[in-house]
């Protein structure tokens, strides 16, 4: 049996929604709720930025029907990324190396361990509720294929224990043809899911390639557009960079692919981090509605 296709955004948030996809009017605390009306599933982005508090996560939990799944992106510093020092929980502060423009450099493992400790334990309200799908870690463009990034890997995967693990690299050097074997391989032994990413269609060293592949029974894939002109604009915003409306025939490419990570995963998800808008339309919800349109005519199964 396949695995029916989860369909979401990157977020339920961002401004893109907030100002042309909710009814207007629409009180903040309402939103998740009408999302939740549209989509079975969706990937919580703002912790990447702040660790959530119980509080918050339980919010979640009780503005979401039964069965849905929410995938929580890795707060930075879990992910090698720079965080200011304020973003830091306050009870984890004191100690932590800064440099001079404020960011915390190179904290210890022990440090770091303590920061996956916290964030682990206030997602408790999703898992306990059954709707905690995946911790994603997307890691940053100067994180390279080489033996230390992997001996990382192997130890933020040993943090989070059982949860499931999603991988994003986006340095180019982790899908050179000459190793996508061995790190399937690799993920696959340590039960480490291969984020499936589009991406502008270049050759950078910063801009993933597409590698169709899942390493572990959960697929998924993320829609990143592919405005090869905002990728690398400096000072620009995210929703600047991931600004771009896939049309029919680029969705239409997806189909096949999809279909097969359905038939090899028992769970299969795409997300839509285009977060933007064009002419008053929100993208990623855009994106989803068309993607689950083409997957249902060909018979995909999606939920």
């Amino acid at each position: 049996m396949a695995a029916p296709i989860r369909i979401g955004t990157c977020s339920w948030a961002d401004d893109a929604l907030s100002k042309h996809w909710y009814p207007p009017g629409t009180p903040p605390k309402e939103r998740l709720g009408w999302y939740a009306e549209h989509f079975s599933t969706v990937e919580v982005d703002s912790t990447y930025y702040r660790v959530p508090t119980a509080q918050m996560v339980q919010g979640w939990a009780d503005r979401t029907p039964e069965g849905f799944v929410m995938h929580v992106k890795a707060f930075g510093l879990m992910t090698r990324h720079p965080v200011k020092l304020e973003q830091v929980p306050p009870d984890f502060r004191d100690g932590l190396p800064v440099d001079a423009r404020g960011r915390v450099d190179r904290p210890s493992r022990e440090a770091r361990g303590a920061i996956f400790a916290e964030f682990l334990a206030a997602l408790a309200p999703l898992r306990e509720a059954g709707k905690l799908g995946g911790l994603l870690f997307q890691m940053p463009p100067y994180v390279v294929w080489k033996p230390s990034s992997l001996d990382y890997l192997e130890w933020a995967r040993e943090q989070v224990g059982g949860e499931t693990f999603l991988f994003e690299p986006r340095h180019r050097s982790w899908f050179a043809e000459d190793i996508q074997a061995e790190l399937l391989r690799w993920l696959e032994e340590r039960r480490m899911s291969w984020v499936v990413v589009d991406a502008p269609k270049v050759d950078a060293g910063n801009v993933p390639a597409t590698l169709i592949a899942a390493t572990t029974p959960t697929a998924y894939v993320r829609f990143h557009g592919r405005n090869a002109g905002t990728w690398n604009t400096r000072g620009g915003s995210a929703a600047h960079r991931f600004d771009y409306t896939y049309d029919e025939s680029e969705l239409r490419e997806w189909v096949s692919p999809m279909r097969e990570l359905s038939a090899e995963a028992e769970e299969a998800y795409a997300f839509f981090n285009n977060n933007n808008q064009t002419n008053g339309v929100a993208q990623a919800p855009a994106g989803a509605f068309l993607l689950r349109k083409l997957l249902d005519e060909q018979q995909v199964p999606t939920a």
